[in-house]
């Protein structure tokens, strides 16, 4: 934690161990598989979120569900298989939240990714793990990693891109509603976190070049309909997108994401005590290639969408989705897209970060409409 700024101190832990418990009891990220009798315990015993320990301490979880799923696979039960692997996935997802940056925690964030191709050997359309050549610069990867699912029965069908924000990577994002809905669904990372081949910038978009040059290449996916949804963070590139590569989009969501306000010092001191459970501020500066809150602070007002001065340009159709009540990234952000360029949509709910359950379905009939 950052010392000697007002506001960054670190969370008390009665505070973080209530948000942990209520996200646990709802399945709610990064608890998304886990079962609460076995993770509550675990929190409750929680001294700090020191980071080493708390890998250690969510890690050891998942060793029984390892041991059953595998057990289960050998056995051709594959359901079993597949919800014993998840758990065992999801332990490990915890064990590395919000960031894999520590030791302990990255190993955690390897090991999630095994369990969760196990686990995806059962799935129903097959995912494909996918290697996208990027055009690197020194110090960075030479490959984008996606995750690729497509709709049964379909020939070419249209592609949904797929990212989320700083603790949520490629693993979590949920394809079900897309692939029923007739799209093709490809989790990616965004830059900074997991397997990016590079860290958050004024410039990463780069990025996504590589992505829309890979579908292009695919004769079994149809690129002259791609649209994209990021979801919190992972917003902010959605709409940085939607203006520098509108040509290749036919819409875009942002769901949650900041843009301007949102990196301003004092909503990042008042978002420290929102509804994110512990180190808002370290997360997003370890996505933009920093480490603390007070270099979050420093660096952060660089990446406003205002003062790049994109907003007033064209822009592919945009939805913008958010609850109103979100205390990670504010609700002003959302106002000052619909100020700005092109006619935008958007959807607000009575609700925190990302809009609540009923987002999800209302973002995906958009989609599908846009993608007609």
């Amino acid at each position: 934690m950052a010392h000697g700024e007002p506001g960054l101190e670190a969370r008390p832990m009665d505070e973080v161990k209530r948000e942990l418990i209520e996200r646990a009891r709802g399945n709610r990220n990064p608890f998304l598989y886990t079962i609460f009798d076995e993770v509550a315990p675990v929190i409750e015993g929680l001294r700090s979120v020191e980071r080493e320990a708390w890998a250690q301490a969510f890690g050891a979880l998942a060793a029984p569900h390892e041991a059953r799923a595998a057990q289960a696979e050998a056995q051709g039960d594959a359901e079993t298989a597949r919800r014993e692997y998840l758990i065992a996935y999801d332990c490990y997802h915890v064990a590395r939240y919000p960031a894999p940056n520590s030791p302990g925690k990255l190993a955690a964030y390897r090991k999630s990714q095994e369990l969760f191709h196990k686990a995806a050997r059962t799935f129903d359309p097959p995912l494909e793990r996918i290697e996208m050549p990027f055009r690197a610069r020194p110090g960075e990867g030479k490959a984008s990693i996606g995750l690729l699912r497509k709709p049964k029965a379909i020939e070419r069908p249209p592609v949904v891109v797929l990212w989320g924000g700083i603790d949520a990577f490629k693993e979590e994002r949920a394809t079900e509603a897309y692939l029923n809905a007739g799209l093709a669904a490809l989790g990616v990372d965004m830059p900074g976190v997991a397997d990016a081949p590079l860290a958050g910038s004024q410039d990463a978009e780069r990025l996504w070049d590589a992505i829309f040059d890979y579908i292009a290449t695919r004769a079994d996916l149809d690129s002259e309909r791609v649209a994209i949804h990021g979801g919190s963070t992972g917003g902010y590139w959605a709409t940085k997108l939607a203006h520098t590569h509108a040509a290749r989009l036919r819409a875009a969501v942002n769901q949650g994401g900041p843009a301007h306000w949102a990196f301003q010092k004092d909503w990042i001191v008042k978002a420290q005590r929102g509804e994110y459970p512990f180190e808002l501020a370290e997360t997003l500066a370890c996505a933009f290639g920093r480490a603390t809150a007070a270099e979050w602070i420093e660096y952060a007002p660089r990446l406003s969408l205002l003062e790049q001065r994109i907003l007033d340009g064209p822009c592919a159709p945009l939805l913008c989705v958010n609850g109103i009540d979100d205390t990670v990234f504010p609700i002003a952000d959302m106002h000052l897209l619909l100020e700005h360029g092109s006619p935008k949509s958007a959807r607000f709910y009575r609700a925190g970060h990302m809009g609540g359950s009923g987002a999800q379905a209302a973002i995906v009939e958009w989609l599908k409409e846009k993608l007609r």
